[in-house]
């Protein structure tokens, strides 16, 4: 300990004085794949900074929520995040919110990587974004920039430990390897924590998790116009204790943190995704090329508890070699924009985009001697579901900036994606006695599907001032089509194509700073409708999700985003939006019968999202630097529902978070806490019941050394 107090000591006296921030940051985004002010963007951007991402102290992007207004987002246990934008939400494997890493499209709720480390900022485009992102960025775009290596030898190392046996460590440096020639990136992560959950069955801690990541950049200059950039990414979770879930809202709350689970395994999650960039810059436009390869391998070494219960009911055997449960995607995209620098009034992207993907699936639903619980006429079986999806897509698209005059400027777009589905599935029923299958409850059989979509855009933008801009636009969003799981169900026929999703988004804003760039004030009212809106619907006791085409859903709202530097060394952000996302018709089966739905909320979707956070930093000493921090957050959510019923509810709630300690120009030593007060409320849930309760109070200290 003494060691690290000299360390510690020696570092807070050395470096040169940094400013205390006099002026909001002027932020360059690439939102709409072209390097532009985020101010003088006609869309509802976000743009969380890297200053930003430690000063929250974000480390997943579920932590996003309500910093960017009308986002909510959470996961069910498994890291696998379901994200909602303006009442538009994730109900498939086919998400309603893109993710772009480092330019590339994280193809499906499995393949992305959700930890957050060394990021240079994230953008989040708030409503349809077909014409430049399409398929499934019907909700938006969240763009995560990583930091890449230059001509300064810059890095960082950082520890923090808290409560639950908290432990995270990261680490990174840049530098050249051959200066203004070739660079290396390199940054990584460890983290592990013990259980939020306790199992009463063992009376063990139930969802311990730990895992390592990396992010590897190799970029190399050919000449001053050209230049070639490979990245590497990879991600090995493990979690002993996937989905912790409780049957019922009651339970869940009155026994927080309390679960009873019998069976107990250890998931196994690797993800692999790497990207070869080429840039060019030229005098007539630029071009850009991305190669991408993603894949994903995640199962259980034990039969996971499909039941939640200390029965022997369900259980789910997944672990079938390397050959199974295995997506793998390429992607390939083109890109050309108009020179950054042009004087030309008329401003262009243009490009086009290729993706395969295969997704070869085999699992097994295992009823136990308790099956007659759950509904099963039969006990001590297997039904096997064997299911090889394949798929791909190429898509155009084009989008122009003119400007009319000094004031006025046109926007316009469209985008034609094609998309083409082949899927072959099995079913198998298996006795335990049996040492093979002795029938198939459906043959193996395939199906294809194909699908295609025009998403354009138009839009008006207008300079009131030079630092004031009023914009509107219309824009049509895509969710992709697919083909049904398999089901042991009759009434639920195997490989139903169901249709793909449409949204129609009318949206006003105002971009607006003020006194010397102190103030800066965005709002936004937006009103969108979706057609063929894509329903999951849960079929039991073989808790398989079918999606079906069952309804219109219209959300409309309002947002507003708020920075202001009042007096030195005080900064204030405030985020608000408002959603009001209704089904005005939704027919859905039940029972064998067809239920009527329609008035019912969106799922995954507050009324309401609002951040406040304040911030006050002193300089105590200016040679050696040093500032005292202290921040404060109030989030506040509202209403929401988890069942396409409304019968799962959760009522509006506030959290709180702060953030304290010694910021110098190489080291800071800060201590945090999350959720103050221990506030107990339902992240997320699933239709049947199953709850799964946000994280708890949690608190810990960072020890960051930056150079």
């Amino acid at each position: 300990m003494k060691l690290m107090y000299a360390l510690v000591g020696s570092l807070l006296c050395t470096g040169a004085y940094a400013q205390t921030i006099d002026s909001l940051d002027a932020i360059v985004v690439t939102a709409q794949k072209k390097e532009e002010k985020l101010q003088k963007i006609p869309v509802s951007v976000s743009a969380i900074t890297s200053r930003q991402v430690i000063d929250y102290r974000l480390w997943n992007t579920k932590e996003i929520t309500a910093i960017v207004p009308n986002l909510y987002s959470a996961d069910p246990g498994d890291n696998r995040n379901v994200t909602s934008i303006r009442g538009i939400t994730t109900t498939s494997y086919d998400p309603a919110v893109a993710t772009y890493i480092d330019g590339v499209n994280q193809f499906g709720l499995d393949t992305y990587i959700s930890q957050l480390s060394d990021i240079e900022r994230i953008e989040v485009l708030r409503g349809p974004q077909g014409t430049l992102y399409g398929r499934n960025a019907m909700g938006g775009v969240i763009n995560i920039i990583t930091k890449q290596p230059g001509n300064h030898i810059t890095g960082f190392a950082e520890a923090n430990v808290g409560n639950y046996g908290q432990q995270r460590y990261a680490a990174g440096i840049r530098t050249p390897l051959i200066k203004n020639k070739l660079y290396l990136g390199v940054s990584g992560i460890y983290d592990r924590r013990e259980g939020f959950y306790t199992n009463l069955y063992n009376n063990k801690d139930f969802d311990r998790q730990h895992s390592l990541s990396g992010n590897y950049y190799l970029k190399y200059i050919v000449n001053p116009r050209w230049s070639v950039t490979f990245n590497l990414k990879h991600l090995a979770n493990r979690n002993n204790g996937t989905f912790p879930l409780v049957n019922g809202v009651e339970d869940a709350l009155e026994h927080p943190f309390e679960l009873n689970q019998n069976a107990v395994t250890e998931m196994v999650d690797n993800t692999f995704n790497t990207s070869l960039s080429v840039n060019h810059t030229g005098h007539a436009f630029n071009f850009s090329s991305q190669t991408a390869w993603q894949s994903n391998h995640r199962y259980y070494k034990d039969p996971i508890d499909g039941d939640f219960s200390p029965i022997d009911g369900v259980t789910i055997i997944n672990d079938y070699g390397s050959k199974w449960n295995k997506v793998k995607v390429f992607t390939q995209e083109f890109r050309f924009t108009s020179p950054t620098a042009a004087a030309s009034p008329l401003k262009w992207t243009a490009g086009t985009y290729l993706f395969i993907q295969n997704n070869p699936v085999k699992q097994t639903t295992h009823f136990g001697e308790d099956a007659e619980l759950v509904g099963s006429p039969d006990k001590n079986y297997g039904l096997i579901n064997t299911s090889t999806g394949k798929g791909f897509g190429i898509a155009l698209y084009g989008e122009v900036n003119y400007a009319l005059n000094k004031q006025w400027e046109l926007i316009a777009g469209i985008r034609y994606d094609y998309e083409h589905k082949k899927q072959q599935v099995r079913g198998e029923y298996k006795p335990d006695a049996s040492p093979d299958p002795i029938f198939d409850f459906q043959p193996d059989t395939s199906a294809t599907a194909h699908f295609n979509a025009f998403s354009p855009k138009v839009g008006l933008l207008y300079h009131a001032a030079a630092n004031n801009d009023l914009y509107v636009t219309y824009s049509r969003g895509y969710r992709a089509g697919g083909l049904t799981q398999l089901a042991a169900d009759p009434s639920t026929p195997p490989l139903y194509a169901y249709k793909p999703e449409y949204s129609n988004n009318i949206e006003l804003g105002s971009k607006n700073t003020f006194f010397n760039n102190k103030l800066r004030v965005n709002v936004a009212l937006f009103y969108a409708t979706i057609t063929d809106a894509q329903v999951p619907t849960l079929v039991l006791p073989a808790a398989i999700t079918i999606t079906k085409n069952a309804g219109k859903l219209t959300s409309k709202g309002a947002e507003i985003e708020l920075a202001a530097l009042p007096v030195r060394g005080l900064e204030i952000n405030y985020q608000a939006g408002f959603t009001d996302a209704e089904y005005k018709t939704l027919k859905v089966p039940q029972n064998g019968a067809e239920a009527d739905l329609s008035g019912k909320k969106q799922l995954f979707t507050p009324d309401m999202t609002s951040m406040l956070a304040l911030q006050y930093q002193f300089a105590v000493s200016r040679k050696p630097y040093i500032q005292l921090m202290a921040r404060g957050e109030w989030q506040y959510l509202g209403e929401q529902y988890f069942d396409l019923a409304n019968n799962i509810r959760q009522s509006p709630y506030n959290l709180l978070n702060t953030r304290t300690g010694i910021i110098t120009r190489y080291v800071d030593l800060l201590f945090w806490a999350r959720n103050i007060g221990n506030r107990k409320y339902i992240s997320y849930a699933y239709d049947f019941g199953a709850v799964h309760l946000g994280n708890p109070e949690t608190w810990g200290f960072t020890l960051r050394v930056k150079w």
